[in-house]
């Protein structure tokens, strides 16, 4: 090959102010030449002594800089011809490719708008250009007042957690330590199974119980599991914006079911399934519908059975805080009635521990669990074994059941200071719904309002209202905000209703300004 003189090289400037070693500099300046085609594969490059001398620098970084520069390849030496750029580096360097790649898809710039160019977006899968149009939610960046799934984490018992922690992390069994298997840490799942048995009505064995990072990664592992790409899959409208996400992943075709005061509107979704396309799985909340708080009706819970055993169609129930019921017992599971083994049942400790935690679990029917194991071990193999261990301390020892008490009264008591709060401060701009249960309530806004834009006006006042219409797959019936109250004292509640009386009484400025 030809070699290129020396003479050509570009000049080299180093910056002063940077921390930066002088030889990285160096290094950074050669390989950015090379790929943006500056430099051309065999051309030779000053010796180091005869770099060292112009750029008026020790030869010390020059040489640091040529050895890291032939040992990743761009450089290679030659006898009686001294150093050059890599005979094998291509002529059309990666930067020239991707300026060709760019003019083929049509950039141009304008004379209206000089050096701005335009560009066709680049390709993506179904699943990632439908997740990309999921709207950034401004309301959960904010503690407090008033975000969802947010437990008390002042009132949780830190000190007999501390000491679980470090009793399992002073001499840690070699087992806690090294990998664990997909399913989860067996004593963990028999505490579980035990666990919903007693108290929610699930009928299961530890086999049956996968452990998970959160009731988010179980709706992601059942998608794959059991959804083909165009599956239908019935959801519920309004419901969890976390499980279309989850269903959307597996490119599943989303269909909203509506729900009134007895939940998911079964009728409808079988007068539907009864034209010839029948749904592969159905998500329901069925113990506190997600946001609107009802339960479903025994006859619905019934009928959706029925229609799962007689159409092969699964049934992902999300369980996610039937612990607090304030005005009666704890709804049994929708799984507890299911002959036909239709049901799988997600729950997770993020809301009745600490979201940090990051465990949740699913009871998978017996001929589902190899490949659910085969789905985890493929996602990310394992959750925390150490947490896990701890976990099943914390509830054998009885310290789960008596948090659990605890919490239940202390979120029936800011329930009551939110809704007394909202009668006296805007009981005229909202209708609470939602039965008295869980860890968050929906308060209805006037028709017209729009709930967007008051959920940003207060998330820049630090409060986190989530907008009622954010759950909604089609165009909403109603406006509102979903108000947790977990993690909200009673101060922060009626500060955060006095914030809120303020925003949504400059309603039409905000509807103005976004």
């Amino acid at each position: 090959m030809k070699r290129i003189s020396a003479s050509f090289l570009p000049p080299i400037a180093f910056t002063d102010r940077t921390k930066t070693p002088m030889y990285r500099q160096l290094y950074d300046w050669f390989r950015q030449a090379i790929l943006d085609g500056r430099m051309r594969p065999g051309q030779r490059v000053p010796s180091t002594r005869a770099l060292a001398a112009e750029l008026k620098i020790s030869r010390i970084p020059v040489l640091g800089a040529y050895e890291q520069l032939l040992a990743e390849g761009y450089f290679e030496t030659f006898v009686g011809a001294g150093t050059c750029v890599a005979s094998s580096i291509p002529y059309d360097s990666p930067s020239a490719v991707a300026v060709k790649a760019k003019v083929r898809k049509g950039i141009h710039e304008t004379a209206e708008k000089p050096g701005v160019q335009y560009i066709r977006p680049r390709r993506m899968s179904y699943r990632g250009a439908a997740l990309a149009r999921v709207l950034p939610q401004s309301w959960l960046d904010n503690l407090g007042a008033f975000r969802v799934s947010l437990p008390a984490l002042d009132h949780f018992p830190i000190g007999v957690w501390s000491k679980l922690v470090a009793q399992h992390s002073r001499r840690p069994a070699k087992g806690i330590m090294a990998y664990g298997g997909p399913m989860g840490y067996m004593p963990f799942r028999e505490a579980i199974a035990e666990y919903l048995g007693t108290v929610r009505g699930v009928r299961c064995e530890p086999s049956q119980i996968l452990v998970t990072t959160g009731s988010q990664q179980a709706l992601q592992l059942s998608a794959q599991v059991l959804l083909d790409p165009e599956d239908r899959v019935c959801i519920e409208e309004p419901g969890y914006t976390g499980a279309r996400q989850a269903f959307l992943t597996a490119a599943a075709q989303l269909i909203p079911v509506r729900v009134d005061h007895d939940g998911m509107n079964v009728e409808q979704m079988v007068r539907r399934d009864g034209r010839g396309r029948a749904a592969r799985a159905v998500y329901v909340t069925p113990s506190h519908q997600y946001p609107l708080g009802m339960t479903m009706s025994a006859t619905r819970r019934m009928l959706l059975l029925n229609w799962a055993a007689r159409s092969g169609a699964w049934i992902i129930e999300d369980d996610y805080d039937s612990e607090y019921r304030f005005g009666s017992y704890p709804i049994a599971a929708l799984q507890g009635m299911d002959a036909d083994a239709r049901v799988i049942y997600i729950g997770t400790f993020s809301k009745v521990m600490f979201p940090a935690l990051r465990l949740g679990y699913v009871v998978v029917p017996k001929d589902l669990v190899r490949a659910f194991a085969a789905a985890r071990d493929t996602a990310d193999g394992f959750s925390s074994t150490l947490y896990q261990a701890m976990m099943t301390d914390f509830i054998r020892d009885g310290h789960f059941a008596r948090h659990i008490r605890r919490m239940r009264m202390l979120y029936m008591n800011r329930r009551r200071a939110l809704v007394k709060a909202i009668d006296a401060q805007m009981g005229d701009m909202l209708e609470v719904i939602g039965a008295e249960a869980g860890m968050h309530l929906v308060a209805l806004l006037p028709p017209g309002t729009n709930d967007v834009a008051i959920s940003k006006h207060a998330a820049r006042m630090g409060i986190s209202a989530m907008p009622l219409s954010s759950c909604y797959l089609k165009p909403p019936v109603s406006s509102g905000l979903v108000l947790g109250y977990g993690g909200a004292n009673e101060q922060q509640i009626r500060d955060g209703i006095r914030k809120l009386r303020m925003i949504v009484q400059s309603a039409p400025a905000v509807r103005n300004a976004v």
